[in-house]
């Protein structure tokens, strides 16, 4: 049998076919929604009440591991950071101790083409307790810093920073270049490095950070040329859209609305519209 509504939730009834929606007309420019669930769950025509149950059901759980999302990094080096710690200074024989090593080595090993969130957020982390614990003379002249607060700093960046803030307010130029980290792109049918300035290297990670990663999509039209279609708008910020993934998924959003959905963005520098009617995804 279909779940019915959740406690305390009141999903809203499609309107019907002949009434007139003034929330599904395209809003202002610059405040088109972004929540495209809970803009389908209040919208569409085409979802039973215990369908849009279901979708609210998702939503929720989505904005419920956001934080883990916003906090990857820091989680993961932060848990590496203690187990490091606690096992250096545990009596170990040397079987458990070359155990722990071939373990931590695995776990924390770099890669050339991505980060390790478990290696990057640990070497930050215990550059930053370096910095605040045993500051260099230039670190105390500089910033005020008189040493013995490695430990403080540690748990004061661990309440309140996310990667974005970790990586733009603490990824130094040292660590940048000791890490050997740089922006890469595929030319043809190689990946070429493109910059390595410490710089462009902190801010390629802090873009590809905001809002977790996700490419913003935008709610541009429900209404689109007055058929009922949905018409979405990608801001494009620099990073094209995986069009394998993008054509994956129209369908799944053209049966959550249930008619023909369009989605505006760039490629290759070149404005392009994909269109879904059912299972085929069409470019123009």
């Amino acid at each position: 049998r279909p779940p019915g509504p959740r406690p305390g939730t009141t999903p809203r009834p499609a309107p019907d076919a002949g009434e007139e929606d003034d929330d599904a007309r395209s809003p202002d420019a610059g405040d088109e929604p972004r929540d495209l669930l809970l803009y389908l769950t209040e919208h569409s025509r085409a979802l039973a009440d215990w369908e849009r149950d279901v979708v609210g059901i998702v939503r929720d759980e989505t904005l419920y591991f956001r934080p883990q999302l916003e906090t990857k990094i820091l989680n993961e080096g932060w848990a590496t950071y203690w187990h490091m710690r606690i096992m250096r200074e545990a009596d170990l024989s040397e079987e458990e101790a070359v155990e722990f090593a071939r373990m931590h080595a695995a776990v924390t090993a770099p890669s050339r083409m991505g980060i390790n969130p478990y290696h990057l957020g640990c070497r930050i982390l215990l550059d930053i307790y370096r910095r605040w614990e045993t500051p260099s003379a230039e670190e105390r002249r500089r910033y005020g810093r008189p040493g013995g607060q490695g430990m403080e700093k540690l748990f004061e960046v661990r309440e309140t920073e996310t990667d974005l803030s970790l990586i733009r307010n603490y990824l130094t130029k040292e660590l940048v270049e000791e890490l050997d980290l740089y922006v890469y792109r595929r030319e043809g049918d190689r990946w070429v490095i493109v910059d390595k300035d410490w710089r462009s290297v902190r801010d390629e990670l802090v873009r590809q950070m905001t809002n977790c990663g996700i490419p913003v999509i935008t709610v541009a039209d429900g209404d689109h040329r007055g058929n009922g279609e949905l018409y979405l708008r990608h801001r494009h910020e620099g990073a094209d859209l995986d069009v394998r993934y993008t054509e994956k998924t129209l369908p799944y959003v053209y049966r959550l609305w249930g008619r023909p959905v369009h989605l505006e963005t760039v490629l290759d520098g070149r404005p392009t519209v994909f269109s879904c009617s059912g299972d085929q995804v069409v470019r123009q």
